[in-house]
């Protein structure tokens, strides 16, 4: 059985202007990630590619773009459902590349998309969460503040984790409201997915640094294992959030504190197992041998899952701006900014092969489903490769 993240604190009247600042936060430090001050730094020249291992493109499709919206990939079996911004919510058939179904709800999204195959959800920039069965709309609720994190559908609910650090539960045929539960941080949040993820009868959220686990029935906290804490003397410096995509192995959960730390936790006892200090924007993922993560230098690190120690990094990809990676057997997969696609050796980091999209950068974290690697561009391209 199973059940992203985004947070800020106040009232509702001073919501929107916490918001804005923490946009305006985050956009400003991405900049300064990527400038290194006067002038932006030059990608290293990837050379020839030398496909290691063959890679074929399988089929395309299209969705609208993604620009604005943290958006995350869902999988569930054979099925791949995706939103754009503008309102479009797809699902695809994998092993074709061909639609299940798709619908317009007519209207810009800020999150998406949450789905367990053939329902769905999202939630509109108006701050409505809309559940679709089969592409229809089955109903809608009022949120009270923004969200960036896709919802989840576990358990025959939709859970919802809101800027204001409230987490939600509602029915998920009905739409009535279960619970609601609001913690308290700090002042400041990312426009970006967080954690959001059901581990076995736990529901896991990431909130101001700390993976917090919850009775999924009523709300209720079971334990809390912090992996970074907030630092520093104003707002813009104590900012800490989990974001996805997380990595789970049994009772090991691993993921990322913005541009602080890696760590993983046991879920059974609620305790951090270990943390390393990390640089990075986005999500990791791997198995039960190793995370991979990525730096916001374009670094890539792989971790000992067991206790955090680093196995090997490669700069190969310095400056490139990738997505967070996806383990797929012997490949690390990562999108880059300019819409190629890169698997790395999972030993060590040399590359395998590389493929290229529409030249309008990967704008989520690549997928697979039905022995199919998925990648979505900003642009709304969406491509399927079938590697050796």
């Amino acid at each position: 059985m199973y059940f992203s993240r985004f947070a800020a604190r106040g009232t509702a009247r001073t919501y929107r202007a916490v918001v804005a600042l923490a946009v305006v936060v985050v956009l400003a430090g991405c900049s300064s990630l990527w400038s290194g001050g006067s002038s932006k730094p030059v990608p290293g020249d990837l050379g020839a590619n030398v496909a290691v291992l063959g890679v074929r493109q399988a089929w395309t499709s299209r969705v609208g773009g993604l620009a604005g919206m943290p958006m995350e990939v869902h999988t569930a079996g054979h099925l791949v459902t995706l939103a754009s911004v503008d309102g479009v919510v797809v699902s695809i058939d994998a092993r074709t590349g061909g639609d299940v179904w798709r619908t317009n709800l007519g209207e810009p999204l800020s999150a998406g998309v949450g789905s367990e195959g053939k329902a769905a959800a999202v939630v509109s920039r108006g701050n409505e969460l809309v559940v679709l069965d089969a592409g229809r709309e089955r109903w809608r609720h009022a949120m009270g503040a923004q969200v960036f994190t896709p919802p989840l559908l576990a358990g025959g609910r939709v859970f919802v984790l809101s800027a204001d650090r409230a987490i939600s539960a509602f029915d998920a045929v009905t739409g009535r409201k279960l619970w609601t539960q609001q913690r308290p941080g700090e002042a400041l949040v990312l426009r970006q997915a967080g954690v959001l993820r059901p581990v076995g009868d736990t529901l896991l959220v990431g909130l101001s640094g700390r993976l917090v686990g919850l009775n999924p029935d009523n709300g209720s906290v079971r334990w809390e294992a912090p992996l970074a804490s907030p630092r520093g003397t104003n707002d813009v410096e104590r900012l800490v959030e989990l974001v996805g995509r997380t990595t789970r192995d049994g009772e090991s959960v691993c993921a990322r504190a913005f541009q602080a730390s890696v760590g993983c936790v046991n879920t059974a006892r609620g305790a951090v197992a270990w943390t390393q200090p990390a640089s990075g924007a986005e999500g990791v993922h791997g198995d039960g041998d190793a995370v991979f993560g990525t730096e916001s230098n374009g670094s890539v690190i792989a971790w000992r899952r067991m206790d955090g120690s680093r196995l090997w990094a490669t700069d190969r990809l310095k400056h490139r701006k990738l997505t967070a990676p996806l383990l797929l057997g012997r490949s690390v997969v990562v999108g880059d900014d300019t819409g190629l696609v890169h698997l790395l050796s999972r030993t060590d980091g040399a590359p395998l092969n590389r493929v290229s999209t529409d030249g309008s950068g990967i704008g989520a974290a690549p997928v697979v489903a039905a022995d199919t690697l998925v990648v979505v561009t900003r642009n709304g391209g969406i491509f399927g490769f079938r590697p050796d």
